[in-house]
């Protein structure tokens, strides 16, 4: 998907396809631990914990847009009102649409409005907001702040790990506080700042993991190695009878931050060429519609595993219930696609223009007023 800015980076969508296919497998294999494939079932491939745990896709989704603003914003002066109209017009209608058909489907079933409406409301600052669209909300409190640590970025290079920091003590606070923090961890921004903070940071030393490819098995086989363990421990519902202890939600966003931002940097720097082979190709799209596919896909996701399940044949077995997944996630892009085209789209097009370079003076009046005081008198 091209920028307001006009740039496009096809690894980037990539990136965005991988991040919507993990959250529409976990929904797909257990949005709740009913669902058709047991929770609780340990992949004996440490990678295909992830799967798993699928709802792990928000934190790359989150990393990624820390990345992708420091590719856009770098070394340009920002004009902060066109900006938060360009993430208005890129997010808002879609949301608005799903608040709509979700309100129209709850009407249908004879749900009490009142309450949906003021969860609605609450939206705007608590996670409460309907299918996904509670990350929205967590990607709107990251766009207020952005001015603010882009401006500490070019202070001080590593003004995002003391962010970082000081998220981890908030956590810790936290658990101290309540005895748990995977709600706030999870559910709010105090536990995703470390993805868009490290997304940050990574951009800014992606040159260090050009071509490191050692390096990027190394990342992933821990991090596999690590979701492995949380998920044979409980994973996100806490389930088994040795549930990881709950102070895991202290550093786990950090984790997730430290090896979805270095993957991103790694893959954008080392594979940025266009890539033409038709596994690429689909992946590039999903990226494309992922904002479509991941607001609209819990419409239906559940209902259709249990179709499948149902009608066609079992998938309880968890390697049975990717492969279905991964067949009924593309058969998802032109949903997608008709979704983009029909809501997206029309107010992409009325974006503005909203960086400058930086060396370039937004503001007239300064050099009217050097003039004036370099005259005589």
């Amino acid at each position: 998907m091209k920028s307001s800015t006009g740039e496009y980076y096809p690894a980037l969508d990539h990136i965005r396809g991988l991040a919507a296919f993990l959250v529409f497998t976990f929904h797909f294999l257990h949005a709740s631990p009913d669902g058709p494939v047991a929770y609780g079932f340990v992949p004996a491939l440490p990678l295909f914990a992830i799967l798993d745990e699928g709802h792990t896709g928000v934190s790359l989704f989150m990393a990624l847009s820390g990345y992708l603003f420091a590719k856009l914003l770098d070394g340009k002066q920002v004009r902060y009102l066109p900006f938060f109209a360009n993430r208005a017009l890129r997010l808002l209608p879609l949301l608005f649409a799903v608040i709509c058909i979700e309100a129209y489907r709850r009407y249908l079933a004879g749900e009490d409005l009142g309450t949906y409406f003021t969860d609605v409301g609450k939206g705007l600052i608590f996670p409460t907001l309907p299918n996904g669209g509670w990350s929205v909300t967590v990607e709107a409190h990251f766009y207020l702040l952005l001015p603010f640590l882009l401006m500490a970025c070019r202070r001080f290079q590593f003004a995002p790990l003391l962010f970082v920091a000081a998220a981890i003590l908030l956590r810790l606070a936290l658990y101290v506080q309540f005895g748990e923090v995977q709600w706030a961890a999870y559910w709010t921004i105090i536990g995703h700042a470390d993805q868009f903070l490290a997304g940050i940071l990574a951009f800014h030393f992606r040159a260090y993991a050009k071509g490191r490819h050692w390096l990027a098995l190394a990342v992933l086989a821990s991090f596999s190695g690590f979701f492995w363990w949380f998920d044979a421990a409980g994973g996100f519902y806490h389930l088994g009878p040795r549930s990881a202890p709950p102070w895991i939600w202290v550093i786990l966003p950090t984790l997730e931050a430290a090896a979805y931002a270095f993957g991103i940097a790694y893959y954008d720097t080392t594979f940025a060429r266009k890539q033409t082979s038709l596994p690429f190709r689909i992946m590039e799209k999903a990226g494309s519609y992922s904002y479509s596919i991941y607001l609209l896909h819990l419409f239906f996701v559940h209902e259709l595993a249990a179709f499948i399940n149902d009608s066609i044949m079992e998938i309880s077995n968890f390697y049975v219930a990717c492969l279905w997944s991964m067949a009924c996630f593309v058969a998802t892009i032109p949903i997608g696609y008709l979704s983009y085209s029909c809501i997206e789209a029309p107010f992409l097009r009325l974006r503005l223009r909203y960086v400058v370079p930086a060396a370039a003076d937004p503001i007239p009046v300064r050099a009217r007023r050097a003039a004036a005081a370099s005259q005589p008198g």
